[in-house]
C-alpha cells in the first residue's frame, strides 16, 4: 500500500519576501518588485523589454552560509541552502552545528540515510559560468587593448599597434585566471548536493532540470520516493538565480520575444505583468528565487508530532514532444497529464477547488491553459497566477506556486491575480483577496522543451 505524503515545513526567498511569512504576507498584500533593468546591460544591447523583478540582497538575510563558503558557491546554491534551513526550522527540525571548521550541521531525530534532497533548477550555476567565462576570455584582451590605447596615443608608429592587434587575435582563446571552484559552482547538481553536505544527509540527492517545470518535477520526484517507501523525509523545491553582469540571459528571452513590453497601452511598470489578461505581452523576467518544502511520510510526521500543513495526493508529468520553445497549441499532453493526476488522486475535475496556474502572461500559453482549465475543471474552480506578483523565476517558479497552493489550503485564503482587468476567458479568476473553502487544489507548470508537471494537494482530515 502506498504511503501518504505530507508537507510539514516551508521556506521561501523571493522578490516580495525573504522568508515564507514575509512572502505570504506580500502575496496577500498584492506586492510586486518591478524595476528598470540594470543600466549596464544597455551597453550591450537595445532591449524590447525594459523591466525585471529584482531580488533583495541575500547577504542581508544570511542564516547558515558564511562568507568563506560564498566564495566557493554559486548564488543559486546559497539561496537553496539558506531557504532549506528556514524550511527545516519551520518543520520543527532546526539544524545543529556539529563541525565549526566546516560549518557543517546535522538534523536531530532524523535518520539521515532515509532523508533525501530533491531540487529543481533551470540553469543551475549559470551566473558563475558566465562570470568566469568572461574573465577567462576577456581579461587578457582587456590588458592588450589598454596597451594598444597607450601606444596609439603616443607619437610612435602604428606598426607596433598592428602587432598588438595580431597578438590579441592569437591570444583570444588562451586562459588567464578563473575561480578554482568554478567547476563545482557551475554544476546544476550543486544546488541539491550542497544541501546534503550542509546538513549531513545521506539519502538520494537529485537535481531536476526541466526548465520552468523544474521545481514541480523535483517535488513530484520527492513525493514518489516517499510514497514508495524508500525514504521517510525529503527536502524538495526549486531555485534559480539569473543576474549576469552583461544581461545575456535576459537578452536571450528578450530576442525570443517572450518578455513583457510596453505595447500600445500606457501601463506603469507594475501594470505590465498581466497573466490571463487580454492586454498581456509576455512574462516579467525575475532575477530568481527559491521555494523549499519539507515532505514526510504521514506516520513519520505524526510520530514526531509535526505541524502538518497539507497533503500531496498525486503527481503527474508528460512531455509535449512538439517544440523546444513553444507549447503544443491544442494542449493535448497537458490535458492527458491533468487527467492522469485526477485519476491518481481519485478525484473528478469538479472536486478541485483551486488551480494555481502556470499563468506566465505569454500569448499562446495563457490562452491554451485557460481553455484546458475550463474543459477539465469547469468555470467554478478558483484560478490564480502567482507569477502575476513575482514574475517568472524559471526553475523556482513551480516550487513557489506549490508553496502558495499549500498556504492557500492551510489558511483557506488566496491572493489576487494582479492586473487582471480583461480576462482571456470567462473563468473564476481570483480578483481580490478572500476566504474560500479550499480542500483540494492543483498547481501546474509547463516549460520550454514541452515539460508538463502538476501536483494535487489536499487538506489533511
Amino acid at each position: 500500500m502506498s504511503r501518504r505524503v505530507v508537507i510539514t515545513g516551508l521556506g521561501a526567498f523571493t522578490s516580495i519576501g525573504t522568508t515564507v511569512e514575509e512572502f505570504w504576507r506580500g502575496c496577500l498584500n498584492g506586492s510586486t518588485s518591478v524595476a528598470d533593468i540594470p543600466s549596464k546591460w544597455n551597453d550591450f544591447h537595445h532591449y524590447s523589454s525594459r523591466v525585471w523583478s529584482p531580488l533583495p540582497s541575500l547577504r542581508n538575510n544570511s542564516r547558515i552560509v558564511n562568507d568563506i563558503e560564498r566564495t566557493k558557491l554559486d548564488t543559486a546554491a546559497v539561496l537553496a541552502m539558506e531557504t532549506a534551513a528556514e524550511a527545516l526550522h519551520n518543520a520543527g527540525l532546526p539544524p545543529s552545528l556539529v563541525d565549526a571548521k566546516r560549518n557543517a550541521y546535522t538534523l536531530a531525530e532524523v535518520d539521515s540515510a532515509r532523508t533525501g534532497v530533491f531540487l529543481g533548477t533551470g540553469v543551475g550555476g549559470l551566473n558563475s559560468l558566465l562570470s568566469n567565462a568572461a574573465h577567462h576570455m576577456l581579461s587578457l584582451q582587456q590588458q592588450r587593448l589598454q596597451e594598444l590605447a597607450k601606444l596609439l596615443a603616443s607619437p610612435e608608429k602604428n606598426e607596433q599597434g598592428l602587432q598588438i592587434v595580431e597578438r590579441i587575435a592569437s591570444d583570444i582563446l588562451i586562459p588567464f585566471r578563473t575561480n578554482p571552484f568554478v567547476v563545482s559552482m557551475i554544476m546544476p547538481n550543486a544546488v541539491s548536493s550542497n544541501i546534503a553536505i550542509k546538513f549531513g544527509i545521506h539519502g538520494p540527492a537529485q537535481t531536476s532540470c526541466s526548465a520552468c517545470s523544474s521545481g514541480t518535477v523535483a517535488i513530484g520526484n520527492a513525493f514518489q520516493a516517499l510514497r514508495g517507501g524508500g525514504i521517510d523525509m525529503a527536502i524538495a523545491g526549486g531555485v534559480e538565480y539569473l543576474c549576469d553582469e552583461y544581461g545575456m540571459v535576459f537578452r536571450g528571452f528578450d530576442v525570443a520575444k517572450t518578455l513583457v513590453s510596453q505595447g500600445k497601452q500606457p501601463f506603469s511598470h507594475d501594470q505590465l505583468n498581466r497573466p490571463f489578461d487580454r492586454d498581456r505581452s509576455g512574462f516579467l523576467f525575475s532575477q530568481g528565487g527559491c521555494g523549499i518544502m519539507v515532505l514526510e511520510d504521514l506516520e513519520h510526521a505524526r510520530k514526531r508530532n509535526a505541524n502538518i500543513i497539507c497533503e500531496i495526493a498525486a503527481y503527474s508529468e508528460t512531455c509535449d514532444g512538439y517544440n523546444i520553445m513553444m507549447m503544443q497549441p491544442n494542449g493535448q499532453q497537458i490535458t492527458r497529464m491533468l487527467t492522469q493526476l485526477l485519476q491518481s488522486a481519485g478525484c473528478a475535475g469538479q472536486d478541485v477547488d483551486y488551480v494555481n496556474a502556470h499563468g506566465t502572461g505569454t500569448l499562446l500559453n495563457d490562452a491554451t491553459e485557460a481553455e484546458i482549465i475550463e474543459h477539465l475543471f469547469g468555470k467554478k474552480v478558483l484560478v490564480n497566477s502567482t507569477k502575476s506578483l513575482l514574475g517568472h523565476a524559471i526553475g523556482a517558479s513551480g516550487a513557489l506556486g506549490a508553496l502558495v497552493t499549500a498556504l492557500s489550503i492551510r489558511h483557506n485564503t488566496t491572493h489576487a491575480c494582479k492586473n487582471l482587468q480583461n480576462p482571456v476567458r470567462d473563468l473564476n479568476f481570483v480578483r481580490s483577496v478572500g476566504n474560500h473553502s479550499i480542500r483540494t487544489a492543483v498547481t501546474q507548470s509547463f516549460a520550454f522543451g514541452g515539460h508538463n508537471a502538476a501536483l494535487l494537494l489536499k487538506a489533511v482530515a
